[in-house]
């Protein structure tokens, strides 16, 4: 990334975002809310049958006056969130003079943490590099300390590949406290799918934006070409692109960004296709309204 996609100017739009959002967040930020689970909280959430071995001081004396049989309170676990974000740091999110996908990608991963420092949630981002995630900011709380690290993401170096799921399937992932947050362009040969499965199958909210660039949406270049691949220089493609060619890759990337978002719905997980020149603003009054994750 080639210039400072976090500034003052940019964090002045966040601020503005955050007061058009306040309470018009769905599911995905809320602080010391309450949780998937079952805890020790105040609010009372179900009953289930005691089993023995389960805390007496929680079974309900005057249910079993009335039915004879005992049952256990059970209550809502409210407890501080922590959502994770994830960034492709590969080359070939910064590929060429056009850098609008790292930009994006930096600038999405600012704007979620914002959100969820401004409702205290705890914030990690890390980017992914090759098969090794590194923590640019660890468990940041509130607003002060959002602001301390958040330039961080301005040195995120987008080099080599990133393999998604070699990255976070090792890592601690956390059980049913949070957002995760996943942006990446998905262009790879490299499993992402792993990945989603185990942030889902630890009971977290998923996100996947896939990032792409305007010249990936649609391709201007015509004539003979000799092009290498961004994360693998032996790999290259020299041929004459006409007609034929560009809708070829067009029908390509229409079965790419297919099987991405169907990896995600078929698990549960919420899809974004994000062009890279769109801003902040519109991702979340727009496409993330669509999506019923704000309204």
């Amino acid at each position: 990334m080639k210039k400072m996609a976090i500034d003052e100017a940019f964090l002045s739009e966040l601020e503005s975002l955050q007061t058009l959002l306040k309470n018009n967040v769905v599911g995905m930020f809320g602080g010391n809310r309450r949780s998937k689970n079952f805890g020790s909280s105040c609010e009372f959430a179900d009953y289930r049958d005691y089993v023995p071995g389960d805390d007496i001081t929680k079974i309900d004396w005057s249910v079993y006056a009335r039915f004879d049989k005992l049952y256990e309170k059970l209550y809502f676990d409210e407890r501080q969130m922590h959502t994770r974000i994830y960034i492709d740091a590969s080359r070939s999110m910064d590929h060429g003079t056009d850098t609008e996908k790292a930009e994006q990608a930096v600038k999405l991963a600012a704007a979620f943490a914002y959100l969820s420092a401004c409702e205290m949630d705890k914030v990690s981002v890390y980017a992914i590099h090759g098969a090794r995630l590194d923590e640019v900011i660890s468990g940041s709380v509130g607003k002060d300390s959002y602001l301390s690290n958040v330039e961080k993401l301005n040195d995120i170096v987008f080099d080599g590949g990133a393999k998604i799921s070699e990255a976070i399937v090792p890592s601690q992932v956390g059980r049913g406290d949070g957002l995760s947050v996943i942006i990446s362009d998905f262009l790879t040969d490299e499993d992402y799918v792993q990945a989603i499965d185990r942030l889902c199958e630890q009971r977290r909210d998923v996100l996947c934006l896939q990032i792409l660039s305007r010249a990936e949406i649609n391709p201007q270049v015509r004539g003979k070409m000799h092009l290498f691949d961004a994360e693998n220089s032996s790999s290259d493609f020299r041929k004459k692109i006409d007609k034929d060619v560009i809708n070829a890759y067009k029908e390509a990337l229409r079965f790419v960004v297919e099987n991405v978002k169907n990896a995600c719905e078929s698990r549960g997980a919420h899809y974004l296709f994000v062009p890279a020149y769109t801003s902040p603003a519109d991702v979340f009054f727009g496409k993330l309204a669509d999506l019923e994750v704000v309204k």
